[in-house]
């Protein structure tokens, strides 16, 4: 489980957003293959156009085309070193989409896209040993990570490539269907240096013991997770069962720990690329992701198999020996039945059955017509994002040809343009910016306490709430944007002063009249950090602000005997209003304020609503 990969912190114009945890998960995995190695598997050599199309017609789509040497030049520019190592192969970037969990891998897209060629048949066939291992589950584990399914590979053997594409499989299944390791979680193991049967249990920290992988100190748990606080790969899990009272781990009937999910494997159960025999355990919250990942494992990597395709299945018992799953992987097909009515319809295609059931065969959907009505489709274990008649109708469209659909007018006729509202914030963007501010784009949820008492406001009721919040930072929808600005501030006190910081946001109010209970309202707010308060830069700012909205003197103006903004200094605070409505604020924040969110500093604010001016 000790896998790589990167994390990046993004500055924004030099300012760093404020520390909250956060997780970004793209919405198109990218898969890495060599050029070379993708053309062997598909048995052909492509141009470069013709793989593009290819892929098109497929569904997928060729991101990019590199080299090793290549991204390290992109990535380092002028501080590369040493690319003498680094290989010139060109390397093919594919966008997947993502719910192909089939296809995260070379073996995965080769298979598929040679039968969309019709140069393999159909799907492989699996052959399945009956279960001769056992892993228990100890009860012990339904407190932290209730679920563990498991499966045996034998006589496999790897290349560096495939072996790197099997490591490289399990970092996309933790990135993506895990959800960075939170729900799932993959240990591999070489079965030849392990005893029989296995165990999954959870232990006091204290209590673990073992060598983690790649290291040749043995620690306990608690030592580990200090000693992986300075590990910039595996830092990144730890927060996941750190806090708990016990951490999960995979044994072997030695006692020894072959793994603690779902952070690092252990030096006892290493694997290379000459492992023969693989132990595929998979630890999990959610036990649907769990086989969904255990099906695509043993289905890519079982081809490299003495006898390709075949699997060894395991049985996972209770403390009682009572059967909870009795053989894993079930590398069954599963039988669906789609209408073809409901097909032609949402393609307006006039399509026979028998052409319906090649395009399925296609796409590694055996299928056979079922009556005039149906087709009886075989879904493959490997295909989890066969849900609904509609995906089906899908992958027949797919091996149609996308742009062999029949072209159909709208029935309504549009015209594309940019909303009034997010030009208008356009343009004071570019004003802002001129008059030297930096943008900083902050949350729409904040805690409570922070956009009320922390800015000396009473609870009004015009928040919205969110029901059950898993952290105390995101309690509430925003009603003001001073939150951000701040807490953005607080988290680069170290930059020199003056620091300007601004941001045009939406922030949430209730609001009975709309459907759905709540509206949102475009707001630009500002601030100005020195050593003095600046109360005339904002006042500047917003007359900058005013002049460049055609606002005339005569519409516009500061009217301080009618600020009650709690959040300001009296007599240093004004409301700002036009056409004679107050529109928002301008005024130096009071002590109080500054103290709550830890700033140290003088600070002027101004937050204006711009949508009058719309």
């Amino acid at each position: 489980e000790n896998f790589s990969g990167n994390s990046q912190e993004v500055h924004r114009g030099g300012i760093r957003a404020p520390r909250l945890a956060v997780c970004l998960f793209s919405a198109m995995p990218i898969v890495s293959v060599k050029k070379e190695l993708l053309h062997a598997a598909l048995g052909e050599e492509y141009e470069q156009s013709a793989f593009e199309d290819l892929c098109f017609d497929f569904g997928i789509e060729l991101d990019d085309v590199t080299s090793e040497r290549a991204e390290i030049e992109k990535e380092l520019g002028d501080n590369a070193k040493n690319l003498e190592a680094a290989s010139d192969e060109v390397i093919y970037k594919i966008d997947i989409p993502a719910n192909r969990y089939d296809l995260l891998c070379l073996e995965g897209i080769a298979k598929a896209i040679r039968v969309f060629l019709q140069k393999d048949p159909t799907p492989p066939t699996f052959t399945l040993t009956p279960k001769q291992t056992t892993m228990t589950v100890e009860k012990s584990v339904d407190s932290i990570r209730p679920h563990v399914v498991c499966a045996i590979l034998r006589d496999i053997t790897f290349t560096a490539d495939s072996y790197r594409s099997f490591i490289e499989l399990q970092d996309k299944f933790h990135q993506n269907i895990g959800r960075n390791r939170t729900l799932v979680s993959i240990g591999t193991h070489d079965l030849d240096k392990i005893q029989a049967p296995f165990y999954y249990r959870a232990m006091a920290p204290s209590e673990i013991k073992f060598v983690p992988l790649n290291r040749s100190k043995e620690m306990n748990g608690h030592e580990l997770m200090k000693e992986l606080e300075s590990d910039l790969q595996l830092r990144r899990y730890l927060h996941i069962i750190r806090d708990s009272p016990v951490y999960p781990v995979i044994c072997d009937s030695r006692g020894k720990v072959l793994s603690l999910p779902p952070i690092i494997n252990g030096e006892y159960s290493k694997m290379s690329k000459d492992t023969k025999n693989i132990l595929i355990e998979v630890t999990a919250t959610d036990l649907t992701k769990a086989n969904i990942v255990l099906n695509n494992m043993c289905a890519m990597f079982s081809g490299y198999c003495q006898k390709p395709y075949s699997i060894e299945q395991m049985s996972v018992i209770n403390e009682n020996g009572d059967s909870v799953h009795e053989s894993l992987p079930d590398m069954n097909y599963r039988e669906v039945s789609a209408s073809l009515k409901y097909i032609r319809g949402l393609l307006d295609l006039k399509l026979p059955a028998e052409e319906v059931v090649s395009l399925l065969n296609k796409m590694m959907l055996p299928s056979s017509v079922d009556g005039d009505e149906y087709v009886k489709v075989q879904v493959p274990p490997t295909r989890s994002d066969i849900l609904h008649e509609c995906d089906i109708a899908e992958d027949v469209a797919i091996a149609y040809g996308y742009n062999n659909l029949n072209i159909v007018p709208p029935s309504t006729i549009t015209t594309g343009g940019q909303q009034p509202i997010n030009m208008l914030s356009d343009l004071l963007r570019h004003e802002m910016a001129f008059c030297g501010y930096t943008e900083v784009l902050s949350f729409a949820l904040c805690a409570r306490e922070e956009n009320y008492a922390f800015l000396r406001h009473e609870e009004d009721n015009k928040c919205v709430t969110i029901g059950n919040p898993k952290t105390q930072e995101f309690q509430i929808g925003r009603t003001t944007l001073l939150v951000g600005l701040l807490k953005t501030l607080f988290n680069n006190k170290q930059l020199p002063l003056p620091i300007k910081l601004y941001e045009i946001a939406d922030v949430i109010l209730k609001d009975d009249k709309s459907d759905v209970g709540a509206v949102n309202e475009r707001r630009l707010a500002m601030l100005y950090c020195d050593v003095h308060a600046g109360f005339e830069k904002l006042h500047g700012v917003v007359d900058e602000i005013m002049m460049k909205l055609n606002v005339s003197t005569e519409r516009y103006y500061l009217d301080s005997e009618s600020c009650n903004d709690e959040a300001l200094f009296p007599g240093m605070r004004a409301n700002v209003v036009v056409d004679k409505k107050t529109i928002g604020s301008v005024g130096v924040l009071h002590p109080e304020v500054i103290t709550n969110f830890g700033l140290g500093f003088p600070v002027s604010v101004c937050e204006i609503c711009i949508e009058s001016f719309v």
